[in-house]
């Protein structure tokens, strides 16, 4: 059976991120897809520190949400990100969760499949978008897609609800990711996943 995880980087359990998401639960679970909620947006999530504890160790030097959530990353066939929109950019504590989850994790994320969700009043919505798609493009991670960005609009849930195409879009992008998650691990099954080179790091440290 397929897994996913979903998480809500909003600080509202119930809010209009949270609204988004579990319109795609509603769908994963009539897909077969076994899912998993996590708030995110409420807790106390520091930022990197850059301190390399985590290449030693593998896992991050601050042990809270980041650390828990990571063998459950690398258990799942693929990823939800939903945030509000704070400025024009995600919040900033699911930023913080993500880049110490990304950095810190050294399994392989490879074909894992990935999606972002925002959701905002009005604007700044696809800037947020691109900032969480990011995460996924680095790390070999194919991205869903649905019939619009993944996007819903509204003050309140109660509006959010009211955001018919919103919601469509949310329920296609599960039909999506469901389908994509299936569908490489049958790929994966029959021949394996796609071989990724390493040897290669630029930095230019000769400063030339």
């Amino acid at each position: 059976m397929a897994r996913v995880i979903l998480l809500n980087g909003s600080p509202h359990p119930h809010g209009c991120t949270a609204t988004a998401l579990d319109e795609m639960i509603k769908v994963f679970q009539a897909e077969g897809v076994e899912t998993e909620l996590i708030q995110v947006g409420n807790q106390a999530i520091r930022g990197c520190t850059a301190c390399g504890y985590c290449m030693k160790n593998g896992k991050c030097v601050f042990d809270d949400l980041v650390n828990e959530v990571a063998p459950k990353f690398e258990a799942a066939d693929g990823l939800v990100v939903g945030s509000p929109v704070y400025y024009g950019s995600p919040n900033g504590t699911i930023l913080s969760f993500l880049d110490r989850l990304f950095y810190s994790a050294s399994f392989p994320k490879q074909m894992k499949v990935g999606a972002a969700v925002v959701s905002c009043r009005r604007g700044g919505n696809t800037a947020s978008f691109d900032v969480l798609n990011k995460y996924f493009t680095i790390s070999g991670m194919p991205i869903a897609s649905s019939t619009y960005w993944n996007q819903v609009h509204g003050f309140t849930a109660d509006d959010v609800k009211k955001d018919l195409e919103g919601l469509q879009t949310m329920r296609n992008l599960a039909r999506n990711m469901s389908f994509m998650m299936k569908a490489f691990a049958g790929a994966k099954a029959d021949g394996g996943y796609p071989a990724v080179e390493r040897g290669a790091f630029t930095s230019f440290a000769d400063g030339k």
